[in-house]
């Protein structure tokens, strides 16, 4: 296979030869500290380097200068702080033959005053970004000589730290600003015609050339295309591409389409979310590659190894990003040479590693929770240094599957029950609704994994404590999840759960959809609902907007949906209580700020309020269990091994079956557990 397969043949760029087509393009997970490149950022690389990636490209957006403050947690390269981090990381990297590029961007206009050193933003005019609120300062003669020489002095670092080259991120950062004749109102050199509005990038990238070198890889990240009125045009970018190559100041092009202004062209075109169907800007990328003699890279949603592969036997890529799906599974490109693709955890394209980067300040995938944990949680699951044990899982979703997956893995002999017909739990219910319906690859990835490691798997089967106790088991984990709960509101009987709408329950007419919960239930339902003709739909909150608990990767493509749909959007009311009115229902809400109360008649309501655990099998077996149902949480956290009772079994539960949660946390839980038995 190595001998044939496209995505294995090596390539150079510039005499830096890497060993096969597959990188991971320049993002910023947020795990720097103080702004530098340390253990947890590396280790995170440094596993996809073990894993076989020809290059991995980290940095994404790292700043070169004081007025361009990190706002979604960037590495900070003003300075020679970085270096000796520099100098580590290519160490770890090198040590597993793949190559290691760093990324470097002022920001302008798309950053904040009020954080780093509280400088002005600048930028080529006075055009304010909306994503990031700043009023520009328009720059200045000595503003732009000072950041030119910023550029420079970071891509020194970079060389200089052991680097194998540096991009230089355009793409809706200063050059972009400066190129786009909307945002470049200047009169002076650096404004009117291209080669004005070009100039600032060219003196940037004379500047990191003299001081790099020749033989340094310098690449460029570039948008093309787009649907901002006023920016760069199609065919500038390809006379501005031209001039960069024919000037010999990039070895690269790293393309990307359109401008992340707003947070709607992000998940659209920048970081395209699971809205957005699979590689769907190749057809762009050929046709600029065409235009454009220079070595080509691009990453715009390409999950999955046939998709790649494709775009390199085509010629439309030099180079294939799989950013998101090493993200996933680190190891990708291993068990590709191994002739194990049918084992590579999938890219599902939720969005949740960068929805937690605005949110939470970390990326973290929704189904890998070793990715960003690599110093404590091995993605490589290890035998157990202990003696094989006998364990039964009860509940075949995530959690459950992920429990009875890492404990096959460890050595033990596992048993599960699912009550169901097939293994996937919520997951399946939620893959209902269209807009996510590629997180089934979460079910059908954990559901092969059990059954390639051995599980004894039992469909069908509601597990009573007998049942359970029959099998003579050291520990019992359960798993069982949760029912919608309905019933935290007066008159809550009446309405229906998004999981029944989903499967299968008939509405038609005025529907009112309830979300007190601000993740993905509610808004994927209303996207199907607003799509059909015979269903008006409302949406309701006591939230301050719709999608509360989601990012800049989803939020903006929900709202799409409700506004084409013409979905009528209620914030900041809470439900009170709902009664029957004739053959319809009629809600009652109440708003938290002192406004009057409102009232709503819909012939269906539907609530989103979680879910409440089902207890019943764990109450059954609390009594008779050695730890007394109890999870050490101190060992849990730090990741020891859980206390061994001295008689019976270890009892435990996992994900839902302890509170109403998300995917990431009830696998997290699973794996945390699993390694500690």
């Amino acid at each position: 296979m190595a001998k044939t397969d496209p995505l294995l043949t090596p390539f150079t760029i510039n005499g830096l030869t890497i060993r096969n087509r597959i990188v991971s393009t320049p993002h910023a997970p947020a795990y720097a500290e103080d702004g530098m490149p340390t253990e947890r950022y590396q280790r995170y690389h440094e596993e996809k380097a073990k894993g076989g990636i020809g290059m991995t490209m980290f940095g994404g957006s790292s700043c070169v200068s004081p007025d361009s403050p990190s706002v979604f947690g960037q590495l900070d390269v003003s300075g020679d702080r970085v270096i000796p981090h520099f100098e580590r990381f290519a160490e770890r990297i090198h040590a597993h033959d793949a190559a290691l590029i760093c990324q470097i961007s002022h920001l302008g206009r798309r950053t904040t005053w009020n954080d780093g050193d509280w400088l002005p933003v600048v930028a080529p005019s006075r055009v304010r970004e909306h994503s990031h609120r700043g009023f520009p300062k328009a720059m200045d003669a000595a503003d732009i000589h000072r950041i030119v020489s910023d550029y420079a002095a970071a891509a020194r670092r970079c060389k200089q730290g052991g680097l194998d080259g540096v991009e230089i991120h355009q793409n809706g950062h200063l050059l972009s600003q400066f190129l786009s004749p909307d945002l470049n109102l200047r009169t002076d050199g650096y404004g009117g015609s291209l080669e004005n509005r070009a100039r600032f990038a060219l003196e940037v990238f004379e500047a990191v050339r003299n001081e790099v070198g020749s033989a340094f890889v310098v690449g460029i990240r570039m948008e093309i295309g787009g649907e901002i009125e006023g920016a760069t045009s199609y065919e500038d970018s390809i006379r501005y591409a031209n001039m960069l190559r024919d000037a010999g100041a990039i070895d690269y092009l790293n393309l990307n389409i359109g401008r992340p202004d707003h947070n709607y062209e992000l998940s659209h075109y920048g970081v395209p979310s699971m809205f957005q169907k699979l590689a769907p800007f190749l057809t762009n990328v050929a046709a600029f590659r065409r235009a454009v003699d220079l070595p080509v890279i691009h990453a715009m949603r390409i999950p999955d190894l046939p998709t790649a592969r494709h775009a390199v036997q085509e010629g439309i890529v030099d180079l294939i990003g799989m950013t998101r799906a090493h993200i996933a599974d680190p190891h990708l490109v291993r068990k590709m040479i191994e002739g194990r693709e049918d084992r590579i955890r999938p890219c599902v394209g939720a969005g949740y590693c960068i929805d937690r980067i605005y949110g939470e300040g970390e990326a973290l995938c929704l189904h890998n929770v070793a990715t960003g944990r690599e110093a404590t949680i091995a993605h490589l699951t290890p035998l157990s240094d202990g003696p094989m044990r006998k364990i039964v899982v009860v509940g075949g979703g995530p959690a459950g599957m992920e429990a009875a997956r890492v404990c096959a893995e460890r050595g033990h002999s596992v048993v599960l029950f699912e009550a169901g017909a097939r293994l996937g739990g919520q997951v399946r219910i939620a893959a209902q609704a269209r807009v996510r319906r590629d997180i089934i690859g979460i079910a059908d990835w954990l559901a092969g994994e059990v059954e390639a490691l051995g599980v004894d798997i039992r469909l069908n089967t509601y597990a009573e404590a007998e049942d359970i106790l029959a099998e003579a088991p050291d520990t019992v984990i359960i798993a069982t999840g949760g029912l919608p709960d309905t019933g935290h509101v007066e008159g809550g009987e009446l309405c229906l759960s998004v999981w029944d709408v989903l499967g299968g329950q008939p509405v038609e007419g005025d529907v009112l959809v309830y979300d007190d919960n601000g993740q993905h239930q509610a808004p994927s339902l209303v996207c199907d609902l607003a799509e059909r003709e015979d269903v008006r739909v409302a949406f309701v909150t006591p939230d301050r907007a719709p999608c509360f608990e989601m990012g800049a990767s989803n939020y903006p493509r929900y709202l799409e949906k409700f506004q084409r749909g013409g979905v009528r959007v209620t914030p900041d009311h809470r439900l009170a209580r709902v009664t029957r009115d004739g053959n319809a229902l009629r809600a009652f809400f109440r708003s938290d700020y002192g406004g009057p109360d409102i009232e709503m008649r819909a012939d269906h309501i539907v609530i989103e309020h979680g879910t409440v655990p089902l207890t019943e099998t764990y109450d059954a077996l609390v009594e008779g269990a050695g730890n007394d149902g109890v999870t050490d949480l101190a060992a849990l956290v730090e990741g020891r091994p859980q206390p061994t009772p001295e008689d019976g079994f270890a009892l435990h539960r996992i994900g839902d079956a302890i509170a109403s949660r998300n995917i990431h946390a009830a696998i997290y839980d699973a794996r945390r557990l699993a390694l500690g038995l």
